[in-house]
């Protein structure tokens, strides 16, 4: 497989390199010479791209491993979002209306900071890479930018106010200047000197749970309490975002996630199974192909808590009722759960580092956050 990545590969470089010496030799390029050069860099990135992934799967392809519980913290406060800095130096709680501010070191957490900014409970958390800033969102209906002052001691920023309801989850693009939020609709958020709305989605009927954003920053894909998936596509010179797709399921949707351009994974309420769609590329068109299976036990309702994929460790993390379940992606597109943690609440939230080094979690039965490091069998 590996072999005919690169045999194709090179041969669309020599293609693009006769292209580019022909549009050398020439004063006026013709119109039609830039499309036909345009999918042949496009395709090469991707096959690229594949070849890369293709290897992270091969190089753990028949490594087996655990998140080992390695700390315990207690926490009597309800806690429904927590997150990780890029560098795992930092780790934020949502406790309520409260943002608990850790420092974190290699499984050691030291509280820094308590910021109480929101009115109601925070549901959403996450980190800028780029920029000593993060996000939070709340029942409150509020989203608030967050950034280090002087004195190294986090402020609020800038709040986003315009949902109606609560603020349920929130995602970032790589260039960390798009904000998408999830309530009951779904708001594009823009940055030029501030954060602006620029565009929003009312298709859902009721309440957005997740929300998920693809590799190539180009599709955006959301499921909510009225068992629809909506697929979203950025077109056009405004780049406005579009839905093009439209997918009914049999429960409620709680957890999205892409995989990458072409895949997703979708958990419903209650199931013991984690849905896998993939795009057709003759119609463009995302259908489910496969299941993967999983521990649930007894579901709460809770939406909070969202998947994540792992791509330099090819893991799928998804909490399902009263287990976080942990996946590993295989060569052909193949799942295999290698771990089910079992708790005894569903009420149960958390988050993973961007590494997938470490995995955090609170629990309502416990009332403990409990700090699990990921180690190879």
């Amino acid at each position: 497989m590996n072999n005919q990545i690169e045999i194709k590969s090179d041969v669309i470089q020599q293609k693009i390199k006769e292209c580019l010496e022909d549009v050398q030799n020439q004063i006026e390029v013709p119109q039609q010479l830039y499309q036909d050069i345009q999918p042949l860099i496009i395709n090469k990135s991707q096959i690229n791209k594949q070849s890369q992934s293709n290897q992270q799967i091969q190089s753990f392809n028949n490594k087996s491993f655990i998140y080992e519980l390695i700390h315990q913290y207690s926490q009597n406060q309800f806690c429904g979002a927590i997150t990780f800095n890029k560098d795992c130096s930092t780790l934020l709680t949502g406790c309520k209306n409260q943002i608990q501010v850790f420092e974190f070191n290699q499984g050691m957490i030291k509280q820094t900071q308590i910021l109480n900014e929101h009115r109601n409970n925070v549901f959403t958390l996450n980190f800028m890479n780029k920029s000593n800033q993060f996000i939070s969102g709340s029942v409150d209906n509020s989203i608030i930018i967050w950034q280090l002052n002087q004195n190294n001691q986090w402020i609020p920023q800038q709040t986003l106010n315009g949902h109606t309801s609560n603020i349920l989850c929130l995602i970032l693009n790589n260039n960390e200047d798009l904000i998408i939020s999830g309530s009951y609709d779904i708001k594009f958020w823009i940055k030029k000197n501030e954060w602006t709305c620029q565009q929003t989605i009312k298709d859902h009927s009721s309440s957005v749970y997740g929300l998920s954003v693809n590799q190539q920053q180009n599709k955006v894909v959301s499921c909510g309490h009225d068992k629809l998936i909506l697929i979203m596509e950025q077109q056009g010179q405004n780049k406005e975002w579009i839905v093009i797709q439209k997918i009914t399921v049999e429960q409620s949707a709680y957890r999205i996630c892409f995989i990458d351009n072409n895949m997703f994974t979708l958990s419903q309420y209650n199931k013991e199974q984690i849905s896998v769609y993939e795009m057709n590329n003759i119609n463009q068109q995302f259908t489910k192909t496969k299941d993967i299976d999983v521990k649930c036990g007894s579901d709460n309702g809770y939406c909070l808590f969202p998947q994540q994929y792992i791509n330099q460790k090819c893991i799928l993390m998804s909490k399902n009722g009263l287990y976080v379940n942990l996946i590993r992606k295989k060569l052909n597109a193949e799942f295999v759960t290698q771990q089910s943690i079992h708790f005894d609440t569903n009420q149960l939230f958390g988050g993973m580092s961007n590494d997938g080094d470490y995995l955090i979690t609170w629990d309502n039965e416990s009332k403990q956050i409990q700090v699990r490091r990921y180690k190879e069998l």
